[in-house]
């Protein structure tokens, strides 16, 4: 029996790790190196990235409010995983396919492959959602109890900070000076291919888990969007519009952090990669202390720091790192290190603290239906609202004309100005939730 005992022990947390890891890399890839594919093989206009995140993110939200539902009435997780991660792999190396339909001679329809693109990265996100964002999450929230709380809590922390660094990293060097990017999809969307199958042989739905069925499917599917209800949970709430509000400011100048350092100051995709992961190698010891703030209720102190740090971090890059000052030959360039350790250092501890704080706060019998809830303030509204502003400022400020005539449109530090602003809005759902929680 004990030996029983152990491997079940041993096989959950290898499926933590393992589904956990390939599903922050699919997400770092698709936040990270989908926009930097767009500007290398389709176009230089943020108008397709845009779309991309508007579209994906309406296509997240679905997707975690519908399977969200059915995971709660039938009480199972495991097929959305396993099912969910193989669609998820097999569209990630469909997304990159799309670069075969745009030719040399530039006559084809850029608008015809801006669909195709933007219609590929939508189902990936679909499924994606399907599988991390609703059955994982849920998943997690099943087997955790008192005892292991402390670990899955620290799990759920650094997941993010290694696929980040990682998934920066790696996808560098497999983009590479050459800019293949086939090659990052297929490594990354065969990795996720092979855990789901992984999943559906030793995965197992946490013994407790019962089918939670409350009248018909449409009207426990609607009754989630009950606002009386929901405005309830005030803390959660608050802890709701803090995500919204940094991940507003983070859509605004991520999503273009990697074109801005490749086509702005001249990097290769490889040594863009190193620069944004040493950055965040270095940031990532600032998770470790956080964990044992977080478990002494110290998580509105964090969020504090990691949005002031976040700040000073924007402003560095704003102001002080221009094409004229630095090298992109190099790996050192001390300003854009400083500014990306900063940025890295405020994102990190901010995803750790408000990831677990939020989850502590759902209720138990709708556990899947909040992670929908959610995946509104942390996907939809910022990837909507997002490029509202990003768009304007980067055509402002970015406009080029290319070697054959055509408009390009590169971002520039204005970018990184305005994420100093809004990420400081932050602090008034921040200061909203602590009271919140007080009361």
């Amino acid at each position: 029996m004990q030996t029983d005992s152990k491997k079940n022990r041993i096989s959950f947390w290898l499926m933590i790790w393992l589904l956990g890891l390939a599903g922050q890399l699919c997400w770092n890839m698709e936040n990270q190196w989908f926009n930097t594919f767009v500007y290398a093989k389709i176009a230089k206009d943020p108008t397709i990235i845009s779309w991309m995140l508007a579209i994906s993110a309406l296509a997240t939200t679905v997707s975690t409010f519908l399977f969200g539902c059915i995971s709660d009435r039938k009480g199972n997780r495991k097929s959305l995983i396993s099912f969910g991660y193989i669609l998820w792999g097999i569209f990630t190396i469909l997304f990159g396919a799309t670069q075969f339909l745009r030719n040399d001679s530039k006559t084809a329809s850029i608008i015809g492959i801006a669909f195709a693109v933007v219609a590929a990265d939508a189902v990936m996100s679909f499924f994606g959602s399907m599988g991390n964002d609703i059955g994982f999450n849920a998943w997690i929230n099943d087997h955790m109890n008192p005892a292991n709380s402390g670990a899955l809590g620290a799990a759920l922390a650094v997941q993010p900070v290694i696929g980040t660094i990682v998934g920066t990293v790696l996808g560098g060097l497999l983009v590479g000076a050459d800019d293949n990017y086939m090659r990052l999809f297929v490594v990354i969307g065969g990795s996720v291919i092979l855990l789901g199958i992984v999943s559906l042989i030793w995965m197992k739905d946490a013994d407790g888990l019962r089918p939670a069925v409350k009248g018909s499917f449409s009207s426990q599917f609607f009754s989630i969007f009950n606002v009386k209800e929901y405005l309830k949970h005030r803390e959660l709430v608050f802890v709701n519009l803090m995500l919204a509000v940094y991940f507003i400011s983070f859509n605004v100048y991520f999503s273009h952090l990697g074109n801005f350092m490749i086509y702005y100051l001249g990097f290769t995709a490889d040594t863009m990669g190193l620069i944004e992961g040493v950055g965040l190698l270095v940031a990532m010891f600032t998770t470790i202390p956080a964990i044992k703030l977080i478990q002494q209720g110290k998580s509105s102190l964090i969020v504090l720091g990691a949005v002031i740090i976040n700040a000073l971090g924007l402003l560095v890059i704003g102001l002080f790192v221009s094409p004229t000052n630095v090298n992109p030959g190099s790996i050192w360039n001390p300003h854009l290190l400083l500014g990306v350790l900063f940025v890295g250092i405020g994102y990190m501890l901010f995803l750790q603290t408000v990831t677990v704080w939020s989850k502590r706060l759902y209720p138990e019998d709708a556990r899947g239906q909040f992670e929908g809830i959610r995946i509104i303030f942390y996907v939809l509204i910022p990837m909507v609202v997002a490029p509202l502003i990003s768009n304007p400022i980067i055509k402002r400020s970015g406009e080029f004309t290319d070697e054959y005539g055509f408009t390009e449109y590169l971002p520039t530090n204005a970018l990184f100005l305005a994420g100093v602003v809004l990420v400081l809005l932050t602090l008034i759902p921040l200061w909203a939730a602590g009271k919140a929680k007080v009361d």
